[in-house]
């Protein structure tokens, strides 16, 4: 029998990453003449994975954001991993908006990529292993062409297709 061969299809974020985005974010706040004395603050938690923000006015959190969002993407953090809320209103005329980093695959998504892989008629196993899917193949041209596929869906969050061997 023919060795079988395999990768993994995972969403994960590297929160150093989002850290040091998030570091830069905060001092390009304090810096910036038209955000320096505004009264803008952002944070981060790492524990939950969420990103606030905390403006006088939703114009000014929409300003903010666009500078974390910057400052993820020149780190290499896709922004569909970031998941923001709605503007909630605050004490005054201030405005909370709150991200979350989403990172592994939920029952959902790894069902919808399950049935659309089998969907595709090549002659792959699919196996659903909590958080991340399991792709094996007696063929690696077949694992090329899964991942090909998978490249051109949208699943609303970034996939990587790690140990492929």
């Amino acid at each position: 029998m023919a060795k079988e061969c395999s990768f993994d299809v995972v969403s994960t974020v590297d929160m150093q990453e989002v850290d040091n985005a998030f570091q830069q974010a905060k001092k390009e706040l304090a810096q910036r003449y038209d955000l320096k004395d505004s009264g803008a603050e952002i944070t981060l938690d790492k524990a939950n994975k969420a990103i606030t923000v905390a403006a006088p006015a939703e114009f000014v959190a929409k300003q903010v954001i666009d500078v974390i969002a910057s400052k993820l993407v020149k780190r290499g953090i896709d922004l569909g991993s970031v998941k923001w809320g709605e503007a909630q209103p605050a004490a005054g005329q201030s405005v909370r908006q709150t991200a979350s980093i989403v990172e592994g695959i939920d029952k959902d998504t790894a069902g919808k990529i399950n049935k659309d892989i089998k969907a595709t008629k090549l002659k792959v196993k699919v196996q659903i292993e909590g958080d991340k899917l399991r792709v094996s193949s007696t063929s690696r041209d077949t694992l090329q062409e899964v991942i090909a596929f998978l490249k051109g869906q949208d699943y609303g969050q970034p996939l990587q297709y790690v140990n492929y061997r």
